[in-house]
């Protein structure tokens, strides 16, 4: 694995490509980008063929496979067979970005994962074993992540960054060990919670080991404000080296992907289409950095996107339209002019608000056709925007639509 810069915007953007992926080095990756959000290797109420009728997919699917390992481990050929995966590179993360984890459930020798039959609990023995069975070509370490949220205190975030550099020591002595993972990748964790001192420290220490690239953990949306988070992901960047991508874990919303691009982040989780399909809603952000203003669209007015909260990673966003809505009922629209994924090519928005609310399961099918596209769309726009110096235009084109749409649900609450 091997990252090459070919532009460094404004002395943190990075843009270029991650290269020799894989056990054959013979895929790739543009960053800034994201990874393939999957459950169970797929992506949700998608088959694999039509999933491959989008553009721009990325070449690493992200796995989590940790309440699975029973029946990996009885199929003995790893999971990219098991679950026919081809032509992709596989990343086996600890927790589903999606569900936030309850805490409380750490100790000095293990940590906790939550799959649909509720708690997991993982010794470096048990989680190592898990990546020899699923065979992945990349993974992260075992990591104490349990100080995302504001409330804890500096002795707790102080033994989160200590347990987690201890559990990647044991991991890396047996991966040096295994001739099972001959060739796979180890990814570090940062942890540090919100204590600038602790970010410094873990990204330090972390980068002194032979890592290929860096997990920055606990800085997920809900858990801090991102003036915040910028400041604590700028520390750490200059703490490791420049040649090795940095991934940062729990963040996916197009403003939060901006802002932390601009701090020096590589790589994101691609989660955020599939919590937009689960509210039945679409994606309707503008990522277009057209010079014709007819179709970049008219400014908000000034101050009205400030009344919105993001905080709540379940509540909709200022990005998105909710179909189920009644003033859809009739609108004979695609979810967006111009947009060329299969849904909106094909379907209106009154043809989804009616799939919708008579619980069709076509419906979210059509709406995870489009929000993948639409997200993966954006990660294409900003690599363009970074390669042309047009990121200035297209964070303007991205908050431009929030406030739009926050304009909207005002009037709809408050009518004039």
């Amino acid at each position: 694995m091997q990252l090459e810069l070919s532009r460094v915007v404004q002395g943190r953007s990075r843009l270029g490509v991650l290269k020799g992926l894989g056990r054959t080095g013979q895929h790739s990756l543009e960053v800034p980008g994201c990874l393939l959000y999957t459950h169970f290797g797929t992506v949700p109420h998608l088959t694999q063929d039509t999933l491959h009728t989008l553009r721009n997919l990325p070449s690493v699917t992200q796995v989590t496979l940790a309440e699975h390992q029973e029946v990996l481990e009885e199929f003995k050929d790893g999971f990219r067979k098991f679950a026919g995966l081809h032509d992709t590179v596989v990343y086996c993360s600890l927790h589903d970005p999606a569900t936030l984890c309850p805490t409380g459930y750490t100790t000095n020798k293990t940590v906790s994962v939550w799959g649909s039959g509720g708690r997991i609990e993982l010794t470096v023995a048990k989680f190592m074993a898990l990546q020899k069975t699923v065979q992945p070509d990349w993974y992260q370490s075992m990591a104490d992540g349990e100080t995302w949220q504001n409330s804890t205190s500096r002795k707790r975030v102080r033994k989160s960054v200590d347990r987690t550099l201890a559990h990647l020591d044991e991991c890396l002595l047996v991966h040096q060990k295994s001739q099972e993972l001959d060739g796979v990748e180890v990814f570090g964790v940062v942890e540090g919670g919100d204590i600038l001192e602790e970010r410094v420290r873990s990204a330090r220490e972390t980068a002194k080991r032979p890592v290929a690239g860096f997990c920055l953990d606990g800085l997920q949306t809900a858990s801090m404000d991102q003036r915040l988070r910028t400041q604590l992901i700028t520390a750490v960047n200059k703490e490791l080296p420049e040649d090795k991508p940095r991934l940062l874990q729990g963040v996916g919303r197009p403003d939060e992907v901006l802002a932390c691009v601009e701090a020096g982040v590589d790589l994101f989780e691609s989660f955020f289409p599939f919590q937009v399909t689960e509210r039945g809603c679409a994606l309707c952000f503008s990522f277009d950095i057209s010079p014709d203003p007819e179709r970049a669209g008219r400014a908000p007015p000034e101050g009205v996107a400030k009344n919105l909260n993001h905080d709540d990673q379940t509540q909709m966003t200022s990005f998105e339209i909710n179909l189920k809505d009644k003033r859809y009922q009739d609108d004979f629209r695609p979810l967006v002019e111009g947009c060329g994924c299969y849904c909106c090519k094909n379907h209106q928005r009154a043809y989804l608000h009616h799939l919708l609310v008579t619980n069709e399961l076509l419906a979210r099918v059509l709406l995870m056709i489009h929000n993948t596209s639409h997200y993966h769309g954006f990660f294409s726009a900003l690599r363009e925007a970074l390669a042309k110096d047009k990121l200035d235009l297209l964070k303007t084109r991205v908050l431009r639509t929030q406030g739009v749409v926050v304009l909207t649900c005002f009037c709809l609450t408050f009518p004039f």
